[in-house]
């Protein structure tokens, strides 16, 4: 027995070697360089596109169920949502929103429920694989992937352009990258600016929701490896730091939601006004 328990210490990983494990992910295949676009994250894509398939259900079936009468609780939660996105739509973006807030809703839910995925336990997946005799790396957040953060800014970047082109036009929006700010003289310093801003929303956009998505997860590994203590203190350190954290944690995965709708709204809305 002693000798068992031995050599399944020996093959322990290490705790960089454990959260190197759960920071990989299921691609199609590895990768050497720092920017490779023919790999492809397909957990990140699977769980990605679950998330959207559960969101539209959710909405599809408050909206099926949907009474003149007094409202039961489901439908009065959904109701105070919507209203919540129609009202910062309304101040934000002064124009047709008949597309812009279900955009708004639709990225709302998408982000909290692909955030409300760092509450699963972070070794649950590694277990199941394991039960069925897989060593796969596999990680369950897509918004603590840059690469999803980041096609979702450039998602909501193409719908800024589309709404400058269709608002000013192509003349219009031209006429705003060379005389915005500095006036039509200053025209290349005005494309430069311009060029850099777009830029920078973006990957902001991208950049602020991975990050902060990404340091909950790792503090979550962190603490499950507090639990892998076999002592009293290990324990008890873990069911305590770990129930803190995930309280504290909702109000992040649903501040992030927030915060990215709300930008969202702020770019279409900039979109709408004239320089």
């Amino acid at each position: 027995m002693s000798s068992t328990a031995e050599g399944a210490a020996a093959h322990a990983p290490t705790a960089s070697e454990y959260i190197v494990h759960h920071l990989g992910h299921f691609s199609t295949h590895h990768q050497d360089k720092i920017v490779d676009f023919t790999i492809f994250n397909m957990d990140t894509i699977f769980w990605s596109v679950f998330c959207g398939v559960i969101g539209c259900l959710i909405l599809w079936l408050a909206a099926r169920k949907a009474t003149a009468g007094v409202p039961g609780r489901f439908q009065a939660f959904v109701e105070m949502i919507v209203e919540m996105v129609e009202d910062q739509s309304k101040s934000i973006v002064h124009g047709d929103r008949k597309f812009i807030a279900p955009l708004a809703l639709t990225v709302f839910v998408w982000v909290f429920l692909m955030n409300s995925l760092d509450f699963l336990p972070v070794d649950m997946f590694a277990a199941i694989f394991r039960l069925i005799g897989i060593d796969i790396h596999h990680r369950v957040v897509p918004t603590a992937d840059l690469n999803g953060t980041m096609g979702m800014a450039l998602g909501v970047l193409a719908v800024v352009i589309y709404y400058n082109l269709k608002i000013k036009g192509v003349g219009g929006w031209l006429h705003e990258w060379l005389a915005a700010p500095f006036g039509i003289y200053m025209a290349p310093f005005n494309v430069v600016l311009n060029l850099i801003e777009y830029l920078a929303r973006t990957v902001s956009l991208g950049m602020r929701l991975f990050g902060n998505m990404y340091a909950g997860e790792l503090l979550f590994l962190l603490i499950a490896l507090l639990g892998s203590m076999a002592t009293a203190f290990g324990f008890i350190g873990h069911v305590i730091a770990g129930s803190m954290w995930a309280i504290f944690h909702i109000l992040i995965v649903l501040l992030q939601a927030f915060i990215f709708m709300m930008l969202t709204l702020v770019y279409i809305g900039q979109a709408h006004e004239s320089h």
